[in-house]
């Protein structure tokens, strides 16, 4: 099992940023990620493998919005 630090994010307990490391599994091994603070000791399990992981929406990889509602223009007088 490798073990890596993620740069810049921030531990979700303790706040403490640059302190979270990700155990990633081997090829064969268990395909289930922990991520740990090494400032507070906090654990998280991430994911139960690729099938389970699902992308994050961005304003890339979203569906393209529908039709924009026109709208009447309004006449303004100005005094």
């Amino acid at each position: 099992m490798k073990v890596r630090f993620i740069a810049g994010i921030v531990c979700p307990k303790c706040g403490a940023q640059d302190s979270v490391r990700i155990y990633i599994p081997e090829q064969g091994e268990v395909d289930e990620q922990l991520r740990d603070c090494v400032t507070c000791g906090h654990e998280e399990r991430i994911g139960q493998g690729t099938a389970a992981r699902q992308e994050m929406t961005t304003r890339v990889n979203h569906t393209k919005p529908t039709a924009v509602q026109e709208v009447e223009p309004q006449v303004l007088k100005l005094k």
